[in-house]
């Protein structure tokens, strides 16, 4: 299948259609900022309040007649524009695909190396979040405003927590499996030097920023080295890429003296060249919807370290062959004595949960809901474009091309991946009701290669990212949606396989579906969805069964009108917000009833759940290679965006294992 690189299959109507959007976009921003001007903030409104001489008062005054003149002059001009503009987009492709040509550019695609299927396995990350990149205006409806710096800022602190050196820390302790996650909202990794191969060795670790990085992985230079550590010190698994592992001896379960965490302040701030190609991004976007304070670890001027969000903590069942560790250099690390939410609360779990302050080191696949205005899509593809090298965005239809009512939007979706992109489809759903059917809501398939094996055969995976409509009570739309997903899936499946049972040419890795699909595993008015077959042959990793999270699951629809309070604006405050119970009350929305309001801040009484778990993360094992095992590895709940948008994005990262021994 031909990826479309463009929205228009010839240069002639991509002109066109350009000259109509510029007979339409004065009137369109005309028409956002007056709507804007009327429509405040909870954040405007606590500046305005301190105003006494009600300045802003006069300013609107003053260019609300303004702004009516020269839109009822525009008017006549977008007119003509949208005559032009209509019947073009009968002839617009479903989606842009863009790929950086430039990998020096992308600082996640270079450490890249392709899987040969030998070892233990494979991990993939996958996240998933809703950035509410809509029109200003109708974005100030959910308390967020001026979308454009949002979007840049967004995809900055996407790609500085993912292209962060993902670090892990054995504990050699069989007697303490309590281990608390170390405060910092980065680590070092050594490069170079005379033993530069062994990036096993304990090595030193100092606090410092994220944005020491810049998103440069801090290994980039090294992938070879990398690999020939991992074999060497017996960790087979391939998807690990730039992972610095780090062994932790002591009877005291790991604990050591701040003096000694103390005597390595900037011992390994050097090791990590910075990367060129982001010099100029250093200084962050002077946004008014996000203050700049200490503790705001998200942003990529952040010089404040953030709590338990860049270590794995894994402890050893048994002690560790110290032989296969060459010249020691000890990271010494001043573990937190408080309980760490990265601490497995329940023993029959078996993958790792957290509430994380940054994306996933390593993050291999993004998927974005309501990415909806043009112009923001395109500055967060600049932005990701830093990590991810393959980006289709633009997703979706316009006008009435190929759906029932008029769409003035599109789907919202936008889908990045350091993995190349083989096939993919886009279908609208034709039933969106009231406000959700001005938008090309839909479903975005895709089918990626991120491997093959020593007989030629290629290694592909597939994920699905969608929007369901999200008027409250439209159960029965949401159900329809849902199955039209699944046809839709296996339609993909089958369209885009090149290979027979009984010659296979491909082997599938993993299938998941990310995506905010508006109802919760916990409210009462959402029993039907709760109960779709999806969920039979799909697995949620915070699910029990329907009607009930698992404990640690928390609710990923935030309380708008909290947005900007000081104890949930920044990325490090949120995360300890939320690590709480009485946290989750004030500042999440919980599943509806008729015994509550929709708005639970400060609420004391009891509530069901953990709070509304729109956005999901499903899994299968499924049409997958019959002799590889696919299971979670770990599941996060992130507040790198507090203060960006009212949704908590998620991520999970899934283990494809062979169950063969390192050649």
């Amino acid at each position: 299948m031909v990826l479309y690189t463009s929205p228009f299959p010839n240069s002639f109507l991509s002109v066109l259609h350009s000259f109509s959007w510029g007979l339409i976009f004065p009137c369109y921003w005309l028409a956002d900022r007056l709507v804007a001007s009327f429509v405040p903030t909870t954040y405007e409104k606590r500046q305005r309040a301190d105003d006494p001489c009600y300045f802003h008062a006069l300013c609107i005054i003053i260019t609300t007649p303004i702004y009516l003149a020269l839109l009822v002059a525009s008017l006549p001009f977008a007119l003509i524009g949208f005559m032009l503009w209509s019947p073009l987009q009968s002839t617009r492709r479903p989606y842009i695909y863009s790929r950086l040509e430039d990998k020096n550019h992308a600082n996640g695609a270079t450490l890249l190396t392709e899987w040969k299927a030998a070892g233990n396995g494979k991990s993939f990350c996958f996240g998933s979040a809703n950035v509410c990149l809509l029109p200003d205006s109708l974005a100030r409806f959910n308390n967020v405003f001026n979308t454009q710096a949002r979007a840049k800022e967004i995809g900055r602190r996407i790609r500085n927590g993912a292209s962060r050196p993902q670090i892990k820390i054995y504990i050699d302790s069989p007697t303490n499996t309590s281990i608390s996650a170390a405060s910092f909202s980065s680590l070092v990794s050594p490069q170079g030097g005379d033993n530069s191969t062994n990036r096993t060795v304990n090595a030193g670790i100092k606090r410092t920023t994220s944005m020491e990085y810049k998103g440069d992985n801090c290994g980039s230079n090294n992938s070879e080295d990398s690999r020939e550590d991992k074999g060497g010190a017996g960790e087979p698994n391939e998807g690990e890429e730039n992972t610095c592992i780090v062994r932790i001896n002591g009877e005291d379960s790991g604990h050591m003296s701040d003096p000694e965490a103390d005597t390595v302040n900037g011992q390994a701030h050097a090791s990590c060249p910075a990367d060129p190609s982001l010099e100029g991004d250093v200084e962050m976007t002077k946004t008014p919807n996000h203050k700049q304070k200490e503790g705001d670890s998200g942003s990529l001027d952040s010089y404040s370290a953030s709590r338990e969000s860049l270590v794995k903590v894994r402890v050893g069942d048994g002690a560790v062959d110290q032989s296969t560790v060459n010249n020691k250099l000890l990271y010494k690390a001043s573990i937190m004595k408080k309980t760490s939410v990265r601490k497995k609360k329940h023993t029959d779990e078996t993958f790792d949960h957290e509430i994380s302050a940054f994306f996933p080191a390593n993050l291999d696949f993004l998927c974005l809901q309501e990415v909806f205005d043009k112009r923001a899509a395109e500055k967060l593809k600049e932005q990701l474009h830093h990590y991810f090298e393959y980006i289709l965005y633009d997703v979706g239809v316009y006008s009435c091309h190929s759906c029932c009512s008029f769409k003035f939007v599109n789907s919202g979706l936008l889908f990045a991946s350091r993995y190349p992109v083989m096939d993919a489809a886009y279908h609208c759903y034709p039933n969106g009701r009231g406000t959700d059917s001005l938008a090309s809501k839909g479903a975005l398939f895709l089918k990626v290669q991120v491997g093959s094996t020593p007989q030629d055969q290629r290694i592909v995976g597939y994920i699905s990212c969608t929007h369901l409509q999200a008027i409250a009570g439209d159960t029965t739309v949401r159900c329809e949606q849902l199955d039209m997903l699944q046809d839709w899936l296996s339609e993909f499946r089958k369209s885009t396989s090149s290979s027979s049972t009984a010659n296979p040419e491909e082997l599938v890795a993993f299938d998941v579906i990310c995506g905010d699909l508006n109802f919760d595993n916990c409210s009462s008015e959402d029993k039907l969805e709760q109960q779709h077959s999806l969920f039979t042959h799909y697995k949620d990793p915070c699910r029990i069964g329907p009607g009930e999270d698992k404990p640690w699951a928390i609710g990923t629809l935030l309380d708008p009108e909290g947005l900007y309070d000081e104890e949930v604006c920044t990325p490090d405050n949120l995360q300890k917000v939320l690590e709480s119970e009485e946290g989750r009350k004030g500042y999440l929305v919980y599943p509806t009833s008729k015994n509550h309001s929709s708005s639970q801040k400060g609420r004391k009484a009891s509530l069901k759940g953990n709070g509304r778990r729109i956005d999901y993360m499903l899994y299968t094992e499924e049409g997958l290679y019959l002799e590889w095992k696919v299971e979670v590895e770990e599941f996060s709940f992130i507040t790198q965006l507090a203060g960006l948008t009212d949704h908590l994005p998620v991520a999970m990262r899934l283990m494809v294992s062979t169950g063969e021994d390192d050649p």
